[in-house]
């Protein structure tokens, strides 16, 4: 999940088996035949296996630039060849790769009403390598120069010009340094974005200046930008549906994380620290892609899905959700039924043990229906307990949201009070294993009607989905 471990052995599975555990009993009140498949298809033993590989220190903490990532791009890869998925229609593996592009600052010089501005007052956001502005050529190529008062909303108003795209020269008022700095922290260390011919070209500058000057009646600015490519990996599967093949059910989950960074306490006290910690990324989302796999193996030994059913792994959810993005280009949106994306399962939610919860339940009926297919036994997906957090748009189900898709996050995270997110300790040991077999298994029973076609959730409405900037 985007924000916005000391080594560990192997353990196990029986140890893990014990981690948190506490008396999960769940009743299954249907056809015993059908349940019993979830519970042969469904093990703990598996799902241990899966999740201690993918946050295993062998892997490095998952960066999207990394050989870990690779690594676990090929795990991923063959348990979905194991557990009976094939290639998507078309695609010669389970791998689609696609090229990001990091594009950071590199030379940056303003000045106005003749007047140089110091390089520690400048900072920029930049989708383009070069640019060359001045007052005397702007009517041919504008640029829009906005002004930031001492009482003005600085963050709001920043925003609006990523959403709006374009050339935009901003004189900040001095009262705002101390968030001038964040920003100015945050775009020295560059821009990713995709690269891909299907999506519309967007993009543009924003050069903020910290200056007193609030008159502007000659400018020039130049800056300069380096630009590298670097090729990134979605793995994805399908099981062919029958009567409704057309008709597509998509289980997601993201597969890389933080990587490894410098110990904490090292790093403060020295620059030339050489000490690094491995975030491990268990919960954040080796737990997802978990689900995704054992969920699939499910599907695949039932054997009976009227709608396909397409399962993706996405790298570089960490990064903005770029691995979503062209996978949304690269499938029609209105044949995906919904999107079942799982996102941090790996501890109990504030609901209990097992329990789970989604995003934006209030978008389309895909809770209400599958809260139906829970009555039997007594359970149910609950609403996202964190609406303020805006976990809705936190994660890769946001992309395809855009796009009209009942598309939704299910979590059992405590986000509020989640001590391991985005931290190094976020490793194997903290997981509570039996809870998260729950979380599963209750995701198999409440999506099976999607499976077998019986239900068609209501679509969301894109026009109320706030889009992505098209800067930063």
């Amino acid at each position: 999940m985007r924000k916005v471990a000391l080594p560990i052995t192997m353990i196990t599975i029986a140890s893990l088996s014990l981690s948190s555990c506490s008396n999960i009993n769940v009743t299954f009140n249907a056809d015993s035949a059908e349940y019993n498949a979830i519970n042969n298809n469904i093990t703990l033993a598996q799902i241990t296996k899966d999740v201690t590989y993918l946050a295993s220190d062998e892997l490095k903490g998952r960066d999207n630039f990394s050989l870990g990532i690779r690594q676990a791009a090929s795990y991923i890869t063959q348990r979905f060849s194991d557990v009976g998925l094939t290639p998507a229609n078309g695609a010669a593996s389970f791998k689609q790769q696609y090229t990001v592009q990091k594009i950071t600052p590199d030379t940056l010089t303003v000045q106005l009403n003749g007047q140089s501005i110091d390089t520690d007052a400048l900072s920029m956001a930049t989708t383009i390598t070069d640019f060359n502005w001045s007052s005397s050529t702007n009517s041919t190529n504008p640029v829009n120069i906005v002004m930031i008062g001492k009482n003005d909303n600085m963050r709001k108003a920043i925003s609006e010009l990523n959403s709006q795209g374009g050339q935009h020269l901003v004189l900040l008022h001095p009262k705002h340094e101390d968030s001038f700095k964040r920003y100015q922290d945050h775009f020295a260390r560059g821009l990713t974005k995709l690269v891909d011919n299907k999506t519309t070209k967007a993009g543009g500058v924003i050069v903020i200046a910290l200056t007193d000057i609030s008159q502007v009646k000659q400018f020039n600015a130049t800056g300069h930008a380096k630009v590298t490519n670097t090729l990134l990996t979605n793995v994805v599967g399908i099981l062919p549906g029958k009567s409704k093949a057309n008709e597509i059910v998509l289980y997601s989950a993201h597969y890389d994380h933080l990587g490894v960074k410098p110990s904490v306490d090292q790093a403060a006290n020295s620059k030339q620290s050489t000490g690094s910690e491995i975030f491990n990324g268990a919960d954040d989302d080796a737990s997802g892609v978990s689900a995704i796999i054992n969920l699939a193996n499910h599907f695949t030994q039932l054997g009976n899905n009227e709608r396909t059913l397409m399962f993706a792994a996405f790298s570089a959810e960490e990064l903005g959700g770029f691995g979503s993005r062209y996978f949304s280009t690269h499938v029609e949106p209105a044949a995906i039924t919904a999107m079942i994306n799982i996102e941090m399962i790996g501890k109990p939610a504030i609901f209990g043990e097992g329990s789970v919860w989604m995003t934006g339940m209030d978008r389309s009926s895909l809770g209400e229906q599958l809260n139906q297919a829970l009555v039997p036994q007594s359970l149910k997906v609950y609403a996202d307990p964190y609406p303020e957090q805006n976990l809705f748009y936190r994660s890769d189900n946001a992309t395809l949201a855009r796009l009209g898709v009942p598309a939704h996050s299910f979590s059992s995270t405590k986000l509020d009070k989640d001590k391991h997110y985005h931290q190094v300790s976020d490793d194997i040991s903290s997981l509570n294993l039996p809870s998260m077999l729950q979380v599963i298994k209750t995701l198999a029973i409440a999506t099976t009607p999607l499976v077998d076609g019986s239900i068609t959730p209501s679509r969301i409405d894109p026009s109320k989905v706030k889009r992505n900037g098209l800067i930063y």
